[in-house]
């Protein structure tokens, strides 16, 4: 299972896709950096508590070299994102698979499949906002 912390940089969600490789626990998601993905860099801009009891909002950019794939995830929360370069194939469960470019920008309902689609050609930069409750996991494989 994936803490807050540690998936924060992945991207995606955007990209999202490394949350099968990372494990720890609640509290040290609020303060470790984000541990190392091969071919992901995940820099937490910002992060605070709410806007509900209970939820945290963190901001993130994420980095995803060419030709490295998202695998399938979810998160407990929203996650809303805008691609700041390069681009991607995104499946969401329940939507058409659409292809993403810079200037693109996309939701994701609270635990709702997406990733796995065909990774992008050139190096792909995301700016991510998550929503997602505290006491669980910012990402979960699906």
């Amino acid at each position: 299972m994936l803490t807050r912390r540690e998936f924060t940089g992945f991207v995606s969600c955007a990209i999202c896709a490394i949350a099968s490789d990372l494990a720890a626990g609640q509290a040290e998601a609020q303060t470790a950096p984000p541990a190392a993905t091969p071919g992901v860099t995940r820099t937490i801009l910002s992060q605070q508590e709410g806007p509900a009891p209970g939820y945290v909002t963190l901001l993130v950019e994420a980095t995803i070299e060419a030709g490295v794939p998202v695998g399938r995830h979810t998160h407990p929360g929203i996650e809303s994102a805008y691609v700041l370069e390069g681009g991607f194939e995104l499946p969401v469960a329940g939507q058409p698979t659409r292809t993403l470019k810079a200037g693109d920008g996309f939701q994701i309902p609270p635990d709702t499949p997406h990733g796995g689609g065909a990774p992008g050609a050139a190096k792909t930069r995301v700016l991510i906002t998550y929503v997602v409750e505290k006491s669980k996991p910012l990402a979960s494989p699906a």
